[in-house]
């Protein structure tokens, strides 16, 4: 069984509709990817805070738990505010240090997609910085 993952730029009392809707990226500004977990997450806010991994697992709790089997974490405000600082070159050495992590090389992901993706979490992590937004990632189980 896989992920499918939403990333979205929310306010805190949506949290609630994050949760039960089926795509969160059709309602909210946000990016969509197969394969991350709350292991990944966790490992890129070790990589950007310098962190220990099982303290920082244990941050990610569950802040909604959907009916259809849908789970919501909240990024953590000080990996948002990272990621909203960091300039394209510094997000291409975060981007190298992830591809090289455990939880990414177990799971065959290509240094370019992980790219793209810290690209991306870095335009989000702007955009919710200037909306005075958080970042959410909604998780589903996908059955393959």
């Amino acid at each position: 069984m896989g992920i499918l993952a939403n990333i979205v730029a929310a306010e805190d009392e949506e949290v609630p509709d994050i949760g039960e809707s089926l795509r969160p990226v059709d309602e909210w500004s946000g990016i969509e990817r197969r394969g991350i977990d709350t292991a990944k997450i966790a490992t890129l806010h070790c990589l950007l805070t310098g962190d220990e991994f099982d303290y920082v697992a244990s941050c990610y709790e569950p802040v909604y738990i959907g009916g259809e089997g849908a789970v919501v974490l909240r990024l953590a405000d000080e990996v948002t505010a990272k990621l909203a600082t960091l300039d394209e070159d510094a997000l291409d050495q975060v981007a190298e240090e992830l591809a090289a992590t455990e939880e990414f090389e177990m799971e065959q992901w290509d240094p370019s997609e992980v790219q793209a993706l810290m690209m991306e979490l870095g335009d989000l992590a702007r955009l919710a910085d200037a909306q005075g937004q958080a970042l959410f990632v909604w998780m589903h189980p996908l059955l393959t």
